[in-house]
């Protein structure tokens, strides 16, 4: 395979281009083969200090723009994006790894948030009520919140970024990006496209690197929100720490997400959305069903049609048609054996086996299901972030519901059903934060917010939709009362004076 040239990482800060503090870097890999594409620079304190610093000197400008001409420069950034579509697709695919399909429905729905934020001239609209009592009237402003921040994460490199830019700088807030050091080529050139938008010099930064950089948005007294995304442990850090510096933090965690496949399923159709859900992109996304939870006489009629459409799964690259694609480092597919290990050592029945590496080249893992699971294991319970797909037995759709609300996470649960009863019995009683019906990667769309709960989610409000403008923004509530009465002859004049 030819060798891809090596691309170079830079910040950006104040509308230029730079080189950061730090003199240590992150290797870029492509995850298809190990090769180093690129190099993240590891920034420091000081280069987070430079970025709020251009951040907060933008702010007064960019706040005071007419909220119409701001989602002008959106518009033109949507044209930009749907332009660059299958640049930014296969940018994905080369970073991350993932196939076409997944990363051009990555960077679609991407799209799709800053369509949503193109109408912040309607969701920063205020409220009011004339005569709350008599001669008074209540109103209320939507005001951006200042500089604020987004730590993103390596398995969604297009789409997170987006779930926040537009709406932040739409609302009229400045914004520093922390791209993932595993995957930062798409965020750079998100920010390009940006630029090539008429986005203003300080409104939008990116500050490259790892625990130092966010360690200095948290804790820098000019950030006034962050958002994150990425593992439960880190988004409790960035929750807890963010926090106690007096920001606002919404942090997206990690997931242990049940499909329920009652014996009613429609299996011809339900599997291979099953198999999507549980190896798409290799496990490494917060909505994978990677706990399949089978009701009854479902049990053995499931894990075999699942098992037999995995077996046929082609383990490769996502630029040539792999189905199964890499996972994001050697280190991590270290991890998800580990955990496979594990769950045998519990007393799983390794139903499909992928620990043996499927390539010599790159950090594959084929795709493995984990049978006669126990809600006592930890293979149950914890996240593994791959292509393990763990199957739990039971009785009633009451117990599959037990066991699911029995996990810590509360991000998503998916049933496969054709009983209308059944799923409202589910949607009432399981506790998850969104919920698909037939439908294994229960995403909202972006008018919607990601809603996660319990501990996938810190934080009170969402990213994306209504919750997502609400996050950077703050209201201000007016109470307005008028004592004098317009002079007899003056310009203002009553309304039986104009003829009304």
């Amino acid at each position: 395979m030819q060798k891809t040239t090596r691309r170079e990482v830079r910040n950006f800060i104040g509308g230029d281009w730079v080189d950061g503090n730090g003199r240590e870097a992150e290797p870029v890999y492509d995850p298809a083969t190990g090769e180093v594409i690129a190099e993240t620079p590891l920034s420091t304190k000081e280069d987070v200090d430079r970025a709020i610093e251009a951040a907060s000197a933008a702010f007064a400008g960019w706040s005071k723009t007419p909220v119409t001409k701001r989602v002008q420069v959106l518009f033109q950034y949507k044209m930009l994006l749907d332009e660059h579509f299958e640049e930014l697709r296969d940018l994905v695919t080369l970073e991350n790894g993932k196939d076409a399909a997944d990363a051009g429905g990555e960077v679609r729905r991407g799209i799709e948030v800053v369509e949503f934020a193109c109408g912040m001239p309607t969701l920063m609209m205020g409220e009011t009520v004339r005569d709350v009592a008599r001669g008074i009237d209540n109103v209320s402003y939507c005001y951006p919140l200042g500089v604020v921040a987004a730590i993103v994460p390596f398995n969604f490199p297009c789409m997170i970024p987006l779930w926040t830019m537009p709406i932040a700088i739409g609302a009229g807030n400045t914004y520093i990006l922390k791209p993932s050091e595993r995957t930062p080529l798409t965020s750079q050139r998100l920010v390009e496209l940006l630029i090539e938008a008429g986005v203003p010099e300080g409104v939008v930064n990116v500050v490259n690197g790892a625990h130092d950089a966010v360690n200095g948005i948290l804790e820098h007294p000019g950030i006034e929100a962050v958002s994150f995304v990425g593992s439960q442990p880190v988004a409790e850090h960035v929750y807890r720490h963010g926090a106690a510096h007096g920001k606002r933090v919404q942090a997206l965690a990690g997931a242990k997400n049940s499909m329920i496949v009652m014996p009613d399923a429609v299996l011809e159709k339900a599997v291979p959305n099953i198999i999507s859900s549980a190896y798409g992109n290799a496990g490494e996304r917060c909505l994978a069903g990677s706990v399949l939870v089978a009701v009854g006489e479902a049990g053995d009629r499931a894990v075999d049609a699942v098992k037999e459409a995995a077996q046929d799964m082609k383990v490769g690259p996502g630029y040539e048609d792999g189905e199964l694609t890499p996972l994001i480092r050697d280190s991590h597919r270290s991890r998800v054996k580990d955990y496979v290990d594990l769950g045998e050592s519990e007393g799983a029945t390794v139903a499909l086996d992928g620990r043996d590496p499927p390539l010599s080249e790159g950090f594959f893992f084929g795709p493995t299901i984990l049978d006669n699971v126990t809600g006592e294991m930890r293979v149950a319970r914890e996240e593994i972030f791959g292509p393990v797909l763990s199957v739990v037995r039971v009785d009633s759709l009451e117990e599959a519901i037990e066991f699911t609300n029995g996990s810590p996470f509360g991000n998503a649960c998916s049933i496969y059903t054709e009983n209308g009863a059944a799923v409202r019995y589910w949607r009432e009683n399981v506790e998850a934060g969104m919920l698909g019906v037939n439908v294994g990667v229960a995403a909202p769309m972006a008018f919607f917010p990601f809603n996660g709960v319990k501990n996938s989610f810190y934080g009170d409000l969402h990213a994306t939709g209504k919750d997502g403008v609400r996050f950077f923004t703050e209201n201000k509530v007016e109470i307005v009362r008028y004592l004098s009465e317009p002079e007899s002859g003056s310009a203002v004049r009553m309304p039986e004076e104009a003829g009304a």
